[in-house]
């Protein structure tokens, strides 16, 4: 399991090795054709800041050699927003006084048509908060059962599972699973998750292992940026996880997300650090140069420029019209919101302007079928 080879990794030289990297090392790096996490490391450090450019531009060239110029578009759907876990930066914590919202089944009917009435969306992420007793397994199998008429790619964002939960929802459609492991800080994670399901940081960590073991096709991971001061040590915790898993599972797809959180209202949970757009693009550009093949996601947490701008130089996956709240389609638009988009576009702005960028958006990419033909082998 991963979180043995995480207990080889010591956080605080992690930290000193990015902070030493010297301009020889990012050019090292920027030369190699199959980087090493130790490159990674370089990438990201602040040495590399004025190799932004050339970064820039070995990102783009990656990515249009594995990609072309496309960006797949999702968008998600919350179930519910009912949660048993006190993670102190989320709207959806358990002390938080709101009404929480369970969808019933003809309630995803409804949000399902409303999501085909937006674009030709195939690929739906099913999200929901960490409730088992109310949420758990059979609401999920129902749930995928519903959309497998309507979308050919489904994932889910919930709880981690045991394998045998992972594999049974392959069973009624699952394709995908995204989890973030919000931070790889063993020691402060308790601190941000102090008490339900969500504390156990084996059991998340290790999440991955069992989608793996499980034979989920596409997996998702990422930190949350902003929990941790030194957000290189992070993002270089996940470089050794996507590398591990990699590895383990090699017949799996791996897609790499970067939540930003922002300063919140009214007295909560502040972030660590604030990454700036530069900081960011440098991380995506970084990641691209890591590693071809893995599909780098933003959301709608980032400005409508900006995603535009990034979708030329290394995102092959977005989000578009997306709602945060529980049935934010067609049954409850004013719900509790569990972050606040940045991007309000209509899915047809969005795609207007990857068009005007000169990308071609790709609504389709998976079909069950080649699950089949994976799972017997062919």
């Amino acid at each position: 399991m991963f979180s043995d080879e995480l207990a080889r990794l010591s956080w605080d030289d992690t930290t000193a090795a990015i902070a030493a990297k010297t301009a020889d090392d990012v050019e090292r790096a920027l030369r190699r054709p199959k980087p090493t996490v130790d490159d990674f490391m370089a990438l990201i450090s602040p040495a590399a800041e004025p190799y932004l450019e050339i970064m820039a531009r070995l990102s783009r060239r990656y990515t249009e050699e594995r990609f072309g110029r496309t960006v797949s578009l999702f968008i998600p759907l919350y179930l519910t927003n009912s949660c048993t876990n006190s993670c102190v930066y989320c709207g959806f914590h358990v002390a938080n006084k709101m009404p929480r919202t369970i969808l019933t089944p003809a309630e995803m009917e409804r949000e399902y048509a409303a999501i085909k009435e937006l674009g030709p969306f195939e690929n739906l992420l099913l999200v929901t908060g960490e409730n088992p007793a109310k949420a758990g397994v059979p609401y999920l199998a129902k749930a995928l059962d519903l959309a497998k008429p309507h979308f050919s790619n489904l994932k889910i964002e919930v709880m981690p599972l045991a394998t045998e939960e992972y594999a049974e929802l392959r069973r009624h459609g699952m394709n995908g699973v995204i989890c973030f492991q919000e931070t790889y800080h063993r020691d402060n994670y308790k601190s941000y998750h102090p008490r339900g399901m969500k504390s156990n940081f084996e059991w998340r960590v290790n999440g991955f292992d069992r989608m793996g073991q499980a034979g989920v096709h596409s997996i998702g991971m990422g930190v949350l940026i902003g929990l941790e001061k030194e957000w290189r040590t992070d993002l270089t915790m996940m470089a050794y996880h996507l590398r591990y898993l990699q590895h383990h599972y090699w017949r799996t797809k791996y897609s790499v997300n970067f939540p930003r959180m922002c300063p919140a209202e009214n007295g909560g949970f502040q972030p660590n650090c604030l990454m700036t757009d530069r900081e960011l693009a440098q991380l995506t550009f970084a990641m691209r140069i890591f590693d071809h093949d893995v599909d780098i996601s933003y959301s709608t947490r980032e400005l409508p420029a900006f995603r535009d701008h990034m979708a030329t130089l290394g995102v092959t996956t977005m989000s578009a019209g997306s709602r945060t709240e529980p049935g934010g389609y067609a049954c409850y638009p004013e719900a509790l919101e569990q972050f606040e988009v940045s991007d309000p576009r209509s899915v047809d702005e969005v795609v207007n302007a990857l068009k005007t960028m000169g990308v071609e958006p790709v609504w389709k990419d998976w079909d069950s079928v080649f699950d089949k033909h994976l799972s017997d082998g062919r």
